[in-house]
């Protein structure tokens, strides 16, 4: 049986933006994100509290966390990489942040030159001090389905790691494709595997669409009862470490699929193309969500 409400993780604003070449002015994002809580998303990725020098797009996290207007029953979360990161988004104002720990040796060393287990005793500190501020703190799993160092990584990894976020406090664990490879065929295994050790309840789904597989992803991971899944407006982002890699799930994509399938998201799509219309001629190219670009060439 498919689940009869899903949430909506929007990550644009944050996974998105972060990727694209352009520095946006922080007024731009603000707009952004107050048009994607008019469209009923409740929850938006605002912004990534980590050094400037190495993501120079996220360097005004601070401004574009005062600038919004809040809409009551969004949650509004930052990614952080360390207890320095934790302390600017609760300098922000912000109550959720989400940490991010690889199923890949190889990946996490090239991507923050920590091992597995050096990060994650990183994530112990971050996610005690969390409880003390009382914030809340999302997990993610990168390179859940492959990697581009290592290629194929076994489900029981991505398990252990999952696991090990949840024991130390993350109240969900989102499974991500970081580089745009997962398929169908892979979702048994790898969500068997990660609820062994984290209940279903606190199970999300981060893809990307570089190989035009993640919907499809998201039908089979439907049927596994798995019921929070990331999105970008737009189809925005992508990933350095994925070539031609055409971003994320399109948040369009996916409630377009969920309405369809008659499963309730509280989003409206109308609203949301509106989002995705303000962003398109800021990024200087077209946005690749499948349903943006037929609503747009039909004029809706």
């Amino acid at each position: 049986m498919l689940p009869a409400a899903v949430t909506i993780v929007e990550v644009g604003p944050r996974d998105g933006l972060q990727n694209e070449p352009l520095r946006l002015p922080h007024q731009d994002k603000v707009r952004f994100i107050d048009l994607l809580s008019a469209a009923g998303l409740p929850v938006i990725e605002v912004a990534a509290f980590v050094s400037p020098r190495w993501v120079p797009q996220m360097a005004d996290a601070a401004e574009v966390c005062q600038g919004i207007t809040r809409r009551s029953g969004t949650r509004y979360p930052a990614l952080v990489p360390n207890e320095t990161g934790l302390e600017r988004a609760h300098a922000a104002g912000l109550s959720d942040v989400a940490i991010f720990a690889a199923a890949s040796e190889a990946f996490s060393r090239k991507n923050i030159n920590q091992s597995i287990a050096e990060s994650l005793e990183t994530y112990r500190r971050v996610c005690t001090r969390a409880r003390e501020l009382d914030m809340r703190v999302r997990g993610y799993v990168s390179t859940a389905f492959g990697c581009p160092f290592e290629g194929t990584i076994a489900p029981s990894r991505v398990a252990d790691v999952a696991g090990a976020l949840l024991d130390m406090g993350a109240f969900e664990i989102a499974i991500s494709d970081t580089i745009g490879v997962a398929h169908p065929g892979q979702m048994p295994a790898v969500i068997e595997a990660v609820l062994s050790r984290v209940p279903l309840q606190a199970i999300a789904l981060h893809l990307h669409d570089t190989r035009g597989t993640a919907l499809a992803s998201v039908l089979s991971a439907l049927h596994h009862g798995v019921a929070t899944y990331d999105a970008s407006a737009g189809g925005l982002g992508g990933c350095p470490y994925a070539p031609g890699a055409t971003g994320n799930l399109a948040t369009e994509d996916l409630v377009y699929m969920l309405d369809g399938l008659g499963i309730e998201s509280g989003v409206d799509l109308g609203a949301l193309l509106e989002a995705s219309r303000f962003m398109e001629p800021r990024i200087g190219h077209p946005l690749p969500s499948r349903y943006y670009r037929a609503a747009t060439a039909a004029g809706s």
